[in-house]
């Protein structure tokens, strides 16, 4: 399809090919509104059996099963309703279909919280023995011993309901910092490339920080924290409140900290998060370095925080329609299998792709579906080499889900979010293996290398130093200090400036980016972007090395879902996350890739 640069088509003018096809789902309308009512039967069925799961196994076996096929159900009718939105969001159909599954879902939901409660008030001994006398429990004994493992970490019903009920409360810091960034923060003007007056917003400073024009870089940046700062002592009262919700629930949950009870629900040792940190900090050297020859490459005396983001290499302009895109990621998968590319050939040959953009379509790209329908993806193709690496993260996603699910029952159909960025990752590196190997000419080379360390960069390195700095923040909580804006600030400009070394000057506004980072809000979620793309590093590079072996333990990675732990699943890929070893690998791989890249200059 050729990209008409004049105008957006509506929904109607792209050829129906390039959308993705729906009725694998439902066939129409009405037969999303008739399983809607049947599902909605069989929620109630599941509700009326509160207060018996501890009857016997076979009434408890009876209402995961009722539960499972309930969820799995309402599953597909959100994702055909979410979809169609996405799809065009000025189809009020569409729109009505999603309001209506948002609110359905929440109901559903509410009816069937009552069933881990009242599997937590079966004495473990009992459940035991359950899963042993019957069979059918077999499956369930793995969500099972997650629930036991929670018990330690439960409280009493009263305290429990408690807890609950205070959820509207400790959910404010996070409510307070979005409205104040997203609603009342008025941010200034600058002069943009083409020297007109253009206002800032959140959208066009990850715009024009990595703008060619280094002026308005710098204008951009430092226009942009302005409108942070007089509300810093606001935004750090708002975030030091969200920490201390993060830390009380630890203690009240008999936690050791904060960081304990954030990962041990997901079985994640501690050690992960340290190793991470350590052995990143450790290496610090090698960043310095590459900070070094970035201030080089882009010719500079002094090399601020906002020539970061700016490309440091000439960029290549490489076109590269979707249909080549499709055949690129192709060749660039064969090394995993003819399996891995009999599910691609139909992913593509199926309309699980919705390609371009049109009017109303939801923007960026994303991996959907179901269990019990097709992986989606949506993209905004727009013919760039960069859209084509795009097509190849999202369809790691896809891929995951689609052996996930194409293996594992319904209660093991997803996976962590500590492994979720793994598949996507991956395949962003077998793609640049592959173009370094049979496309690449050194415009092309140097470009994909310093793609390659700037992943590294800005997804262990930045993310890594963000952990740390979330880790600082709890810990100063409970120890009794209090993190005011003042001490954030020092805190943060301090971290900065240890991380990137002494080639980069550290300009004032960076001392504040904490004020502006909603992950910081989220109770240690940030450190898995750095663990996720370490474990896709280190396994593409075995799947290159070893071949076959790699290959089909990696498959059965991709086929675990959440049967197991992540870290049990990753280390039976050929990856230890709790060890330093995969995070120095990373490492190791950046110091090479700068050697590379050196040399090539």
């Amino acid at each position: 399809m050729a990209i008409d640069t004049q105008k957006v088509p509506a929904r109607g003018e792209v050829p129906v090919e390039w959308t993705w096809d729906l009725s694998l789902i439902f066939s129409d309308v009405p037969s999303w509104e008739q399983e809607l009512a049947a599902v909605e039967e069989q929620a109630k069925a599941v509700a009326a059996q509160e207060g018996t799961l501890g009857q016997g196994a076979g009434q408890l076996l009876g209402a995961l099963r009722l539960r499972d096929e309930v969820g799995r159900r309402l599953y597909a009718l959100y994702v055909y309703a979410a979809h169609r939105k996405d799809s065009d969001a000025t189809d009020p159909v569409g729109q009505a279909l999603q309001e209506r599954a948002g609110s359905f879902a929440a109901r559903v939901s509410a009816q069937l919280a009552f069933i881990e409660p009242e599997i937590l008030s079966i004495p473990e001994a009992t459940l035991d023995e359950w899963v042993q006398a019957e069979p059918g429990l077999g499956v369930y004994a793995y969500e099972l011993a997650k629930v036991n493992r929670q018990r330690a970490h439960t409280r009493s019903a009263e305290v429990e309901g408690l807890l609950a009920e205070f959820g509207d409360v400790t959910r404010a810091p996070y409510e307070l910092f979005e409205m104040l960034i997203d609603s009342d923060l008025t941010f200034p003007s600058i002069t943009d490339e083409q020297g007109a007056t253009v206002q800032l917003s959140h959208a066009r400073y990850g715009r024009f920080i990595e703008s060619n024009d280094r002026r308005v870089r710098r204008d951009t940046f430092k226009g942009y924290y302005s409108a942070f700062m007089p509300f810093r002592n606001t935004l750090g009262t708002a975030l030091g409140a969200a920490v201390r919700t993060h830390v009380l629930n630890a203690r009240v949950r008999h936690y050791g900290s904060a960081l304990e009870a954030a990962l041990y629900p997901n079985e994640i040792p501690t050690e992960v998060y340290h190793n991470l940190i350590g052995t990143v900090e450790a290496n610090l050297g090698t960043f310095h370095r590459y900070v070094e020859t970035r201030k080089r490459l882009m010719g500079l005396d002094e090399l601020h925080v906002y020539d970061l983001y700016a490309q440091p290499v000439p960029e290549v302009d490489m076109i590269v329609p979707y249909e080549d895109a499709r055949e690129m990621v192709q060749a660039a998968f064969a090394p995993l299998g003819e399996e891995y590319a009999a599910a691609l050939r139909q992913a593509f040959g199926s309309r699980w792709i919705d390609v371009y953009e049109n009017v109303g379509k939801r923007s960026g790209a994303y991996s959907g579906g179901s269990f019990s329908t097709p992986p989606f993806v949506l993209l905004n193709y727009q013919d760039r080499l960069y859209d084509a690496f795009t097509l190849a993260h999202e369809l790691g996603h896809s891929m995951h889900s689609y052996f996930t699910r194409k293996t594992q029952p319904f209660v093991y159909s997803s996976y962590t979010m500590f492994v979720a960025e793994v598949a996507s990752t991956l395949n962003e590196a077998l793609l640049t293996d592959y173009l370094l190997k049979y496309r690449a000419d050194e415009s092309l080379r140097r470009m994909l290398l310093v793609q390659q360390i700037e992943d590294i960069r800005r997804t262990i390195f930045r993310q890594t130093m963000f952990a740390s700095f979330e880790l600082s923040m709890h810990q100063m909580v409970e120890a009794g200090e209090p993190l005011t804006a003042d001490a954030l600030t020092e805190h943060y400009r301090a971290l900065v400036a240890r991380y990137h070394g002494p080639a980069l000057t550290i300009d004032d506004e960076i001392a504040i980016e904490w004020a502006r980072v909603p992950h910081f809000y989220y109770n240690f979620y940030v450190y898995q972007y750095a663990t996720g793309l370490s474990a896709a590093l280190a396994l593409s590079r075995q799947i290159i090395g070893e071949g076959q072996p790699a290959v089909e333990r990696y498959l059965r990675f991709l086929r675990g879902g959440s049967s197991r732990s992540s870290i049990d699943l990753l280390r039976d890929a050929g990856v230890d996350m709790a060890t330093p070893a995969p995070v120095q690998a990373a490492m190791d791989t950046f110091g090479a890739l700068l050697d590379e890249l050196e040399r090539l200059y």
